[in-house]
């Protein structure tokens, strides 16, 4: 490792730890020739590649997955905390098939998934922007092939909330 101070190539460690919060081991070090310390963060480089609509790829970002998720559930029951552990549970079990490159519709269809589950107005808001409606009526026939159970649920929650 480079000495950022003198550019000497020899360093030592002084101690390591793992940064919990960046999924990183975080070393400090010695170098060698000007006894300067530093540190550095060591990752593990399991990149995953989004295949967008236009064939291109990109490395997946997690931030604008949670960003896209966020604006979808603004203003319902769902909290940013929430979406933060969707986002890192779709990142976990991806990288836990092995998964290396994922087209982006699948990816949107993931996401479209477990936002049904967590809540119904953020899966509409969400399926919306991902969809790309044109016209009015393809919004009502996905907003009817929703689970009925899915629909009352949802519709006895916000009765129960107006209640309040």
């Amino acid at each position: 490792m480079r000495c950022p101070f003198c550019d000497y190539e020899e360093s030592k460690v002084t101690d390591s730890r793992d940064a919990v919060e960046i999924n990183a081991t975080r070393r400090r070090r010695e170098c060698c020739q000007c006894m300067r310390r530093f540190t550095t963060f060591e990752t593990i480089d399991l990149s995953l590649q989004v295949k967008k609509r236009d064939g291109t790829f990109e490395d997946f970002q997690q931030e604008k997955l949670i960003a896209g998720m966020d604006a979808a559930c603004r203003h319902t029951r769902v909290s940013h905390d929430q979406v933060r552990a969707l986002a890192y549970k779709i990142k976990a079990d991806l990288m836990g098939r092995g998964v290396r490159e994922i087209a982006s519709k699948e990816l949107g269809e993931i996401v479209m998934h477990n936002l049904q589950e967590l809540d119904v107005i953020a899966y509409i808001r969400f399926l919306c922007v991902y969809k790309r409606f044109k016209e009015i009526n393809e919004l009502i026939e996905a907003i009817q092939l929703i689970a009925p159970e899915k629909r009352s649920e949802q519709e006895d929650m916000e009765h129960a909330a107006e209640e309040k």
